[in-house]
């Protein structure tokens, strides 16, 4: 009897100490929030995730259903104060800033569940919103702070606030990319001068790539070799860079490349060479027109061609070339008729004549359109002997080669 006496003076001592029962509070918020997690959040998410409905699912993914379990301690705590009311004004704290944070964390997660919403959508790509919802969170965080300090010291928010003015300028060093990055972010935006899905270049970061995101302080690309790249979003006005989306709103890529002629091959067409351009469909009506022209010009003004080469006009075989290149160009069915197409002649240079072949192909997808590309000029290099137009190329080993066994042989007979 005097054990079990004792016992239960113990135990009385231990309930009346006021810190025993707050412990006992605090524990049993615990395990409140434990259970709240285990029955009430486990049964939601398995509720959720077998309906048809996508706002559920994007709920779970955002964690918003698992912040309610937060609630449970909450309230456990606000009505645990009655039992120890030397502590009530402590508790009564705890659970004003657990308020504030919760909300805080609450609009945090809705603000993700409406971005995510919003990127379904097409004009996500157009106009992202992902920097300003940041900008939003850092606000929302940033007074929750306030209010919760002010919960704790017992003070007004406005007191608070107005003494964080004299640290104005400690706060604009602290937030200063944060700053950029929202002016950047808002004129990139505003501005449309990227999207998500735009392939933009940007050599000084090593940036090739397409645009995956845009975020407040930054905007991610992967490169065409998988690479990511991130770049501070306040550096594109800082810095520029090339977009590729006018290419891909026009629907036509453009091709930019060089032939370059031996100079030595070029010459005047002769009778026989102008026969044989004759047979070439695309330009056989091209040269009939133009030996009209030709003989009527030199009629016209008494010019005897036949003399010598160099009277009057005549009619060039790098020319007719460079004609034959328009008209197949022209007739070539991945080419843009109603885009810039022209086959111009450059100032000669040490490698030859360039001819440039500037044309658009109606593909801008990069695979299809590096077969376009090859397939042109595929055919315009074995085309060039047809002209008696030899392509300029640096002499290689085998051809050092050749070229001494024929010396060697003609010295030897």
């Amino acid at each position: 009897m005097q054990v079990s006496h004792r016992v239960m003076l113990i135990a009385e001592k231990l309930t009346a100490s006021p810190i025993i029962r707050v412990i006992f509070v605090v524990c049993l918020a615990g395990f409140s929030y434990w259970i709240a997690r285990k029955i009430f959040v486990y049964t939601a998410v398995k509720l959720a995730r077998k309906t048809k409905n996508e706002l559920d699912d994007i709920l779970i993914q955002h964690k918003v259903i698992d912040l309610l379990a937060f609630l449970f301690p909450i309230f456990v705590i606000h009505y645990g104060e009655f039992l120890v009311p030397s502590f009530a004004g402590a508790l009564e704290k705890a659970v004003s800033v657990g308020w504030v944070a919760f909300l805080a964390l609450l609009a945090d997660r809705l603000l993700s569940v409406g971005l995510t919403i919003y990127d379904r959508h097409p004009i996500a790509r157009k106009r992202p919103l992902k920097g300003y919802v940041q900008i939003l969170k850092i606000f929302i965080y940033l007074t929750a702070i306030i209010v919760g300090l002010c919960a704790l010291l017992g003070k007004s928010p406005w007191g608070l606030i107005s003494g964080l003015g004299a640290l104005s300028a400690v706060l604009i060093l602290v937030f200063r990319h944060t700053i950029l990055s929202f002016v950047a972010s808002f004129q990139v935006v505003s501005q449309e001068l990227i999207r998500v899905g735009d392939w933009i270049e940007m050599p000084q970061y090593g940036a090739d790539g397409e645009v995956v995101d845009i975020a407040l302080h930054t905007i991610e690309i992967q490169n065409w070799d998988k690479t990511y790249v991130v770049i501070p979003t306040y550096r594109l006005l800082e810095e520029s860079f090339k977009n590729w989306r006018g290419m891909q709103e026009a629907g036509g890529r453009r091709i930019k490349r060089f032939l370059h002629v031996d100079k030595s091959t070029v010459r005047f067409c002769d009778d026989e060479l102008i026969e044989r351009f004759k047979k070439i469909h695309l330009i056989a009506s091209y040269v009939e027109e133009r030996i009209k022209e030709i003989e009527e010009y030199n009629k016209k003004h008494g010019i005897d061609a036949s003399a010598s080469p160099v009277n009057g006009r005549r009619m060039t075989n790098l020319g007719t070339f460079r004609v034959y290149i328009e008209e197949y160009l022209r007739h070539h069915p991945k080419i843009r008729k109603d885009l810039t197409l022209m086959v111009r002649q450059l100032q000669p240079a040490p490698e030859g004549i360039p001819l440039e072949v500037y044309c658009f192909v109606a593909d801008t997808r990069w695979v299809q359109y590096e077969g376009v590309q090859a397939d042109i000029f595929d055919h315009l290099l074995a085309a060039a002997r047809e002209f008696d137009l030899r392509v300029v190329q640096i002499p290689t080993g085998s051809d050092l080669k050749d070229a001494i066994a024929a010396l060697s042989n003609k010295l030897s007979s």
